[in-house]
């Protein structure tokens, strides 16, 4: 049979072309997997229309609802140092140009002005008005999935939140961990946790005064300074610490209508010590920090002067070559060892003496164990009745908020709903204490054996 002559090969527009690829999640770019499917597609078009590619943008993790784009706006000024070459521009789909027409047609007249032309395999690009109603159409679909993929990844993130699990960044002193059964719950982050549930509970307990003790407190561990570069921390890191409810083991998400609730992840302090730490933070605790009292001079206070029994304060003494010496003195007015001073070696080293002659007799542990024993059960005592009021009262502020719901349901002032609804949070919030400190009281933290044993070894020899 004569064979068909094959038609002539199609001439080759030999136009330069740029290929322009977007993910819009870290994931994706991580993967590689969407990028390069991307390239690929656009390489075959580019290559079946005859266009020499000439380079390839790639925007990593940007949104689609965004305008600011660092590849794009990269892909712009290579577009107009080569305005003059009729540069076509080949993506993929039009959801990878953008996700919303606003954005759509902002950055098409974009690139149209800088003399590119978009192309694409999936989609012809016209100026006709049927090519611009499917255009509009595929990108109001574009848009369409994205606000629908936010809303549910929403629906979802929310229903996870009323169920006590935070799915936001982890705050500090805490790491995402998967759980069977929970997904991705906090975990604590240490040494991080342990460092951040001493200072909090310093400062709900007074014992650091002020937002800037917690400060040098976290700045002086070396594995909290090191998260900074220069060893600093922010005030807004230390009020950010201070006022983070997930700390005391609760969350709350206002914006999604997500009330203060018992969190999954176990908290560095209670519920109670996190409201007290916010009271703190109202009233002010600015107290400036004693420069006074610091690891130099740790008997600084807790010894008297042999003459007028007043304690003994401590200072660094400069000699006249410039080196510094510590000391013990006095400085009570009228007495006749005023300013004399006492060189702290000495001083510490006769105290120390002094301390390791310091033994009870084994009579005297015995009194003591008994002792120990006898409050210890108190304490167990008390803690059960404590625990126990804990539970009415808790069941005391229940009642009372479905006597305010029932009142809402009966009212028709928008200002009387409104006083409900806040007075019914706040009795939310003091219900959860309450159930807190139910649940807390009434179990030792540690075996009596444990505590005891500790405790006996320190008596035994105090020095």
């Amino acid at each position: 049979m004569p064979k068909h002559p094959e038609p002539p090969p199609q001439e080759a527009h030999h136009h330069p072309a740029v290929i322009y690829c977007r993910v819009s999640s870290v994931a994706q770019v991580q993967d590689g997997h969407g990028l390069e499917s991307q390239a690929t597609r656009c390489r075959e078009y580019a290559a079946r229309k005859g266009y020499t590619v000439v380079e390839t943008f790639h925007e990593k993790a940007v949104s689609g609802g965004l305008m600011e784009r660092p590849a794009f706006t990269a892909m712009l000024a290579f577009i107009r140092r080569h305005a003059d070459t009729g540069m076509v521009v080949v993506i993929d789909d039009i959801s990878r140009f953008a996700r919303d027409i606003e954005s759509h047609w902002a950055l098409r007249r974009t690139l149209t002005d800088m003399g590119g032309r978009l192309e694409s395999p999936s989609l012809t690009f016209g100026e006709d008005s049927d090519s611009v109603l499917i255009e509009n159409l595929l990108a109001s679909v574009s848009q369409h999935q994205r606000q629908k993929n936010g809303e549910q990844t929403r629906n979802r993130m929310r229903a996870r939140a009323l169920n006590g699990y935070w799915c936001f960044h982890a705050p500090v002193g805490y790491r995402y961990e998967r759980r069977p059964g929970h997904g991705k719950v906090l975990v604590r982050d240490e040494p991080i946790a342990t460092i951040l549930a001493g200072v909090l509970k310093g400062f709900a307990s007074g014992r650091l005064q002020s937002q800037a003790e917690v400060r040098r407190a976290l700045e002086a561990e070396p594995a909290f300074a090191a998260r900074y570069p220069s060893g600093t921390v922010r005030y807004e890191e230390i009020h950010r610490i201070l006022t983070r409810v997930h700390y005391a083991g609760h969350l709350e998400v206002p914006d999604w209508d997500v009330s203060l609730r018992k969190a999954q992840h176990e908290g560095l302090i209670t519920l109670a010590e996190f409201q007290r730490i916010q009271e703190r933070i109202r009233e002010g605790a600015r107290v400036p920090a004693r420069p006074d009292i610091d690891a130099d001079f740790p008997l600084r206070g807790a010894v008297a002067c042999a003459s007028c029994n007043k304690p003994l304060t401590a200072c660094w003494s400069t000699s006249k070559t410039g080196k510094k010496h510590p000391y013990y003195m006095c400085f009570a007015k009228g007495c006749p060892d005023y300013r004399k001073s006492i060189r702290r070696d000495r001083l510490e080293d006769d105290f120390q003496a002094l301390l390791a002659t310091l033994q009870p007799t084994e009579p005297a542990l015995a009194v003591a164990r008994a002792m120990f024993t006898d409050i210890w059960q108190q304490r167990l005592d008390q803690a059960k009745a404590l625990a126990s009021g804990a539970k009415r009262q808790a069941a005391k502020l229940e009642r009372q908020i479905e006597q305010l719901l029932d009142r809402i349901i009966a009212a028709d002032s928008p200002a009387v709903i409104s006083a409900y609804e806040t007075r019914i949070a706040i009795l939310e919030r003091e219900k959860l204490i309450w159930t807190e400190k139910a649940a807390n009281q009434g179990q030792p933290k540690r075996p009596f054996d444990e505590v005891f044993e500790l405790a006996m070894t320190f008596l035994s020899n105090p020095w």
